[in-house]
């Protein structure tokens, strides 16, 4: 038999699972703690008394959402700086190889529901750019390490994490907004060739002028 704490975090979970499903449902306009306990064998007074307002609900479920958006984006540290790379950008735009505990392009519509509230809430923007300092972090880090390693030429790590970034955000957004299920894969194979052409160290480099 689980334990009181046991049980909270179980109905926790439960009510994050319940608001997405209502978000992915409705919408961010519709959302509502009724619809939301429509999703779960619960009332509104259950989802009350862990949250007590639908903001305070909503900061946690961001928080749900980005934590799993960041598990999903793992890669792994012992592949070359290039193969780490191109993985990251595959998994960016497509989540990852093995599905996860979401549908990816459903997470990609939630977390774009949530981020048209930022402009107008302190604590989205707060997650949101420390998810965004996350995610960049580990363009950097990839990058830097190629760099050590001969793998990348010489330039600046931010700036290249700006640009990727900048790229695999808008294609998200342009494929979700608009249905398009090229975009994704165009953005792909145009960083691809951005990470061949322009980034790695051309064999050239290596040879005495």
């Amino acid at each position: 038999m689980g334990t009181d704490s046991d049980e909270g975090v179980d109905t926790q979970e439960a009510i994050m699972q319940a608001t997405y499903r209502a978000l992915c449902k409705d919408g961010y306009a519709n959302l509502t703690v009724q619809a939301i306990a429509d999703e779960f064998d619960k009332t509104k007074g259950v989802i009350h008394y862990h949250y007590d307002t639908k903001e305070a609900l909503l900061v946690a479920f961001l928080e749900y959402l980005l934590e799993a958006f960041e598990q999903n984006i793992a890669v792994d540290d012992q592949a070359d700086p290039d193969e780490r790379l191109l993985t990251l950008i595959e998994t960016l735009l497509f989540g990852p190889p093995e599905r996860g505990e979401f549908d990816h392009w459903e997470l990609m519509t939630a977390l774009l529901e949530v981020r048209t509230e930022a402009p107008y809430n302190q604590e989205f923007r707060r997650q949101l750019t420390r998810n965004y300092e996350t995610v960049e972090a580990t363009v950097v880090a990839i990058v830097e390490e190629g760099i050590e390693d001969g793998t990348f030429r010489e330039i600046d790590p931010e700036l290249v994490a700006t640009l990727l970034l900048t790229c695999l955000n808008g294609a998200r957004i342009y494929q979700v907004t608009l249905q398009r299920d090229d975009v994704a894969t165009d953005t792909q194979e145009s960083l691809e060739a951005v990470v061949a052409d322009w980034l790695r160290r051309s064999e050239s480099a290596d040879e005495p002028s």
